[in-house]
């Protein structure tokens, strides 16, 4: 689990985040959703380590990374995977060997041991005989499993995703959707993906957390979202002709199931 306790970041005279509070639960989807400027980049990037808050606390299961001496930082680091936006894979490496690189980094693990390792990830990621294949011989689907499976490979307790379906056609978004959440919680794993992919938010946003101007505006489940009459929530969701298709459909639904309650206690 993950705590964001009041946490504050600007450049400059730009204030991007302001006093953020938020909880990411271990074996759940938290995703972190919003317009472009809304902060969740910089979000993403504080938890990470990459920005420094001006104010606030983030805590990794109970341990306050300010409070943390160098050395737990770095081995806190370990327990950390990432996914990232175009899959960020070495060009010149196999897909092997591109799994295998935290292990070599951060690991004194045999060659035997890592190639066991890196066979066993890439099998759970459905790539059983891409080893011996480089990034540009494999399709985008395939390189964001190869992403998967290098973030997992060292047994993480943390996931980071940034547009993990960036780039990527409806179909194979569902697929990496899917496996993002089975790995999240087969493993346990506080996951927390930042996305703009309605789809993604509606299948797998068991924990959402909606920003605007650097604010947390709105948080709740994919089953909440489309209940909100929060105007900003419902602005982004349904920004498009068929999410307002959907939405109709859903308040006709319920306005039906109102009457037809109020009708029945008339007869009683």
């Amino acid at each position: 689990m993950i705590e964001i306790k009041d946490i504050e970041k600007s450049f400059g005279d730009s204030k991007v985040l302001k006093g953020i509070s938020a909880t990411f639960e271990s074996g759940k989807t938290n995703l972190i959703i919003g317009r472009s400027g809304s902060g969740k980049t910089v979000m993403l990037k504080t938890l990470l380590g990459i920005h420094t808050p001006d104010a606030g606390t983030i805590s990794f299961d109970g341990r306050i990374y300010d409070q943390l001496s160098p050395d737990e930082k770095r081995a806190l680091r370990t327990e950390i995977g990432m996914v990232f936006q175009g899959s960020a894979l070495f060009d010149s490496m196999t897909v092997e060997e591109n799994v295998a690189f935290p292990l070599r980094m951060f690991t004194n693990n045999r060659t035997k041991e890592i190639k066991s390792r890196v066979n066993e990830v890439l099998d759970r990621v459905n790539l059983k005989d891409a080893n011996r294949k480089f990034p540009n011989e494999i399709s985008g689907g395939m390189q964001k499993r190869v992403a998967i499976a290098r973030a997992i490979v060292n047994n993480p307790k943390y996931l980071f995703c940034d547009e993990p379906n960036s780039g990527l056609d409806p179909e194979t978004s569902i697929v990496i959707d899917e496996l993002v959440q089975e790995i999240t919680k087969e493993y346990n794993i506080t996951t927390v993906i930042n996305t703009h992919d309605m789809n993604s938010v509606l299948q797998i946003g068991e924990k959402i957390v909606f920003l605007k101007n650097g604010l947390k505006e709105w948080e709740g489940d994919n089953e909440q979202i489309l209940e909100t009459r929060n105007k900003s929530i419902v602005e982004f969701v349904y920004s498009s002709d068929l999410f307002k298709k959907v939405r109709e459909s859903l308040l006709a639904e319920e306005e039906e199931n109102h009457n037809h309650h109020n009708h029945n206690n008339d007869k009683a």
